[in-house]
């Protein structure tokens, strides 16, 4: 169980800042202790389980999210992203990499392989600590994380009472095997985290790019941890997907390179249409932080399931790249050749979930509405996912009104133009109104409908997701229009 809130403390009425160490929670923290607090604090964030079973219906329903191995039964909490899940998670990746990579001068990429030499985990404490503390039901033998449930209460699975076993330390890594025996001399290990690579490679990158500190150096992939017990959807999974950048810096200015990486991930965060009232930013206290670590905030997120972090971004010193000098003797130094100091630099680690990020915003994204029929004075309940312009699967939907060739002609070239500048889907099945439906469940900003008078007019009608407005376009004019609205 982590410390206390500050920096930042979410109320129903916004976001309330505070200066380090001095909100009103910081206040109950010195009277009834971090732990007490935040255990009472998680059990009256309001959980709402209903929105999270819509989440994940229309997740399979519309090809966001499929249950992994799905026709033999599924697999413990694994999950494949169908068509339109593929799309809204690269379109968070690519926004996050020209964000924080492309479009910067000061930041390098690199994609490192999964299956590194076991001794980059010996050194970097994984095989020895990378552990969470595992208690059992004596009964019906289901594993629980010690931290995550109250050991003198009930089995949760069973009821027995007094029934667990005391906590020992579980370790986190996959084991493999390398080659064609399955020995000590071929153990590897399935990468847990992102960040050792980019250690083990700094000073290669930071060569070939003749980048000075300070700089970044960014990767995105997939990483495994054989959690005890993962759920909660693509909240926690045992194979998961990360983005995220180690920040090298002279050791005496990691505090502003902190401050402004924080606020970058804040604005992230707008740009993914996550509301600040949403979002609580937990200052980990002394002790409870790693022992390397002067400084680590974690982002939390409300969850329907409880308030769960999001992201995290850390100060983590020098001692990742020190453990490595010592176990590989490779001088990973750093000589500036303005000043002619050679120091180890020190690290800003910010941390994105990608699956969380997903998950995040398609919660932000769902809405339910009165919508108003063809019917005068009639609605109906509209479901619609608000995403972002720019995260969104589609981007336009083009619908002929029928599948007659005097509108299919016209439309599927449309549609095929539009492809080249934009992710567009094409839809001719089903009555108008269905398919107006559909892709607001999908999240598509704007449909383009081809009627009956576009052979005669060389109009189209756009409709806008949002406020279900349409406007009368010309065909020559259509591209114009939709650049301007989607803003790319």
């Amino acid at each position: 169980m982590r410390g206390c809130f500050v920096v930042e403390v979410s109320y129903s009425q916004g976001t309330v800042p505070y200066p380090r160490g001095q909100s009103p929670v910081n206040s109950c923290l010195k009277k009834v202790g971090a732990v007490s607090f935040l255990r009472y604090f998680l059990s009256v964030m309001p959980h709402n389980p209903e929105l999270m079973d819509k989440i994940v219906n229309l997740a399979r329903r519309r090809g966001f999210v499929f249950p992994g191995s799905d026709i033999y039964g599924g697999l413990a909490n694994s999950w494949d992203y169908g068509p339109l899940g593929t799309e809204l998670k690269r379109n968070i990746m690519d926004a996050w990499w020209k964000r924080f990579v492309t479009s910067r001068g000061d930041m390098v990429g690199l994609d490192a392989a999964i299956i590194m030499n076991p001794k980059v985990w010996e050194a970097s404490g994984h095989l020895a600590e990378f552990t969470d503390p595992l208690v059992e039901c004596k009964k019906c033998h289901t594993r629980f994380r010690a931290d995550q449930i109250d050991t003198a209460k009930a089995c949760g699975h069973c009821g027995q009472k007094d029934g667990f076993t005391e906590p020992k330390n579980f370790n986190l890594m996959f084991k493999t095997f390398l080659g064609a025996t399955e020995d000590a001399t071929a153990t590897a290990y399935l990468r847990g985290e992102l960040a050792q690579a980019m250690f083990v490679d700094f000073k290669l990158a930071q060569e070939t790019s003749r980048k000075r500190v300070p700089f970044g150096i960014a990767q995105q992939g997939k990483c495994f941890r054989n959690e005890i017990t993962p759920g909660n959807f693509i909240f926690r999974t045992r194979e998961f997907n990360l983005m995220e950048f180690e920040y090298f810096v002279h050791p005496s200015e990691w505090e502003k390179h902190f401050e402004y990486w924080l606020e970058e991930m804040k604005s992230w965060l707008d740009f993914c249409g996550v509301k600040r009232e949403n979002l609580v930013f937990h200052e980990i206290e002394d002790g409870e932080r790693a022992h390397y670590s002067k400084r680590t905030v974690d982002i939390e997120y409300h969850y329907p399931f409880g308030q769960k972090e999001l992201y995290g971004i850390a100060y983590r010193g020098d001692y990742d790249v020190k453990k490595h000098i010592e176990a590989s003797g490779a001088d990973l130094s750093y000589l500036d050749p303005a000043t002619n100091e050679k120091y180890v630099p020190h690290v800003v680690e910010p941390t994105f979930g990608i699956d969380r990020t997903t998950l995040v915003v398609m919660l932000e994204a769902y809405d339910e509405e009165d919508a108003p029929t063809s019917e005068e004075g009639e609605t109906e309940k509209r479901v619609v996912m608000r995403f972002p312009k720019a995260l969104a699967p589609y981007k336009v939907a083009v619908l002929p009104l029928s599948k007659k060739p005097v509108l299919s002609e016209i439309a599927e070239p449309l549609a095929a133009r539009l492809r080249q500048r934009w992710a567009t889907d094409y839809d001719e099945t089903q009555s108008i109104g269905r398919r107006y439906r559909r892709q607001d469940e999908i999240g598509t900003p704007f449909c383009v409908t081809v009627d009956f008078d576009t052979p005669n007019d060389h109009k189209v009608t756009v409709r806008d997701r949002d406020a279900m407005t349409q406007d009368r376009v010309a065909l020559d004019e259509l591209e114009t229009y939709l650049a301007e609205k989607l803003g790319f």
